[in-house]
């Protein structure tokens, strides 16, 4: 038992010196994948059913839209990007959400129609993401949003939780006519060279109790968001990674909710809905 206090110890005290050094986390952060899986899983219930279309992006993917009751095209539309499972019923029902308060909402696929039932699945669907290719994705459902005569969106927001968290600030990296990113305990990028590309206001929400995203790494993230001059606000909410999924064993619907609200208001105060 004393070895292994000692081990950990000596492992905490690395772990914290990288992040002084600032090393970059992968999409499991500063987790390992064995240990990143242990803070997912997936219940078996299946989402209310999905109300949208698929359609057919420019770079050949597909994705999935969804239009509010009474949508008139012109109006502010979200792109949804999913957590490290895929495109399942439970991101179809988040971007079904969306309809509710007046927006549009296109949910990307960067699995390439893979949708992992085991946390094993999903971390090989994660390992096997080309970035290049699925940055392609994400700027051809960007763009979609604003070029399909269903959608003609006038302003545009990302929004992703996990694996989507971080491909959403990918976006907004890329895409500087982006209106509003939203990431979810995602990967972060601390380099205040590379977050100066950003133009787009910036919601970051994390959890304190994040192993992945500990509060040590997104005070690099913060600090480099400062040092770029990028717009927008990093929250930590008491809770542990994947508190916001409802179809998680980690859900916390306190703390989801809460997070929900700044969202909301986030998004309203960048792309508000017209009454």
């Amino acid at each position: 038992m004393l070895i292994d206090r000692h081990v950990l110890v000596v492992v905490s005290a690395a772990l914290l010196m990288l992040l002084a050094q600032g090393a970059p986390a992968g999409n499991t952060g500063v987790l390992g994948e064995a240990e990143f899986a242990k803070l997912h899983s997936l219940k078996t219930e299946e989402a209310p059913a999905a109300r949208g279309v698929v359609v057919d992006l420019a770079d050949g993917s597909k994705a999935y839209l969804t239009l509010p009751e009474q949508w008139q095209p012109g109006g502010t539309a979200v792109l949804v990007i999913h957590e490290w499972w895929g495109l399942n019923s439970h991101i179809k029902h988040w971007a079904d959400r969306f309809t509710a308060s007046g927006r549009a909402a296109l949910a990307v696929d960067l699995y390439g129609g893979k949708v992992a039932a085991t946390r094993e699945e999903a971390g090989a669907a994660m390992r096997a993401v080309d970035q290049a290719k699925a940055v392609k994705t994400l700027l051809a459902g960007h763009a979609f949003l604003s070029d399909d005569a269903r959608v003609k969106a006038s302003k545009r927001a990302s929004i992703g939780w996990c694996f989507g968290g971080g491909m959403s600030l990918q976006l907004a990296l890329h895409a500087p006519d982006l209106d509003a990113a939203v990431m979810y305990y995602g990967k972060p990028v601390t380099d205040a060279a590379e977050l100066k590309k950003i133009k787009a206001p910036l919601l970051g929400v994390f959890g304190e109790r994040d192993k992945a995203f500990p509060p040590a790494l997104i005070e690099q993230f913060k600090g480099g968001l400062r040092e770029a001059g990028v717009a927008g606000e990093v929250l930590l909410f008491p809770a542990d990674h994947a508190f916001a999924n409802p179809s998680g064993g980690n859900y916390d619907a306190v703390q989801a909710a809460a997070a929900w609200t700044k969202v909301q208001a986030f998004l309203e105060s960048k792309l508000p809905v017209a009454k």
